[in-house]
């Protein structure tokens, strides 16, 4: 399916240690296959902590954290107020349907960076460290599902800079889609 310009990148952020947020920066480098340079989750495997006690030899699908700044405006009127970078996502998006997003969707960032969709975020007991009852913020719970809104995963396919104002178009996969799980 053909791409289209559906946003943009408004932050970049990284943190070179295990941190819930990260510093919001001018710019990003993406390594094709490792992530963000000089980020504490840049790496073939598995980074995030809890994820290597389970097993550290699992790839790493979490390269790059994307989140949408949509989020920061639905989370103000119930008290959050949440800049870029604080909930630990390297770029925060405008105008994405990040969560709609098939598992397999390439986003294509600035000029040559490819990112592809592995899966959402799973919400931690870390956001309620960061902010006190954001967790569930986060986790819209009815009858038929739960959705997870705290931005979703992603590997580089193609490295390059990413920076606030690139534009991001969406390249969907063949159907039929994979609906996105937490990786």
């Amino acid at each position: 399916m053909a791409d289209t310009v559906a946003g943009r990148v408004i932050s970049v952020s990284l943190s070179g240690s295990h941190s819930f947020s990260k510093a919001t920066v001018e710019r990003i480098r993406l390594l094709a296959g490792l992530g963000v340079e000089g980020d504490a989750h840049c790496g073939v495997l598995v980074k995030h902590r809890y994820r290597v006690k389970q097993d550290p030899t699992q790839p790493n699908l979490c390269q790059v954290h994307l989140l949408q700044a949509e989020l920061f405006e639905e989370l103000a009127p119930k008290g959050f107020e949440i800049a870029p970078g604080e909930m630990g996502e390297n770029v925060t998006t405008y105008g994405v349907d990040l969560l709609g997003l098939p598992t397999g969707a390439l986003l294509m960032i600035g000029e040559s960076v490819v990112v592809e969709v592995k899966g959402l975020r799973s919400p931690c007991v870390l956001m309620n460290r960061f902010r006190a009852g954001l967790m569930a913020a986060v986790i819209e719970k009815s009858a038929a599902k739960v959705t997870r809104k705290a931005g979703i995963m992603g590997v580089v396919i193609t490295g390059g800079v990413v920076t606030a104002g690139d534009a991001i178009r969406v390249e969907f996969p063949e159907k039929p889609w994979r609906e996105m799980v937490c990786v």
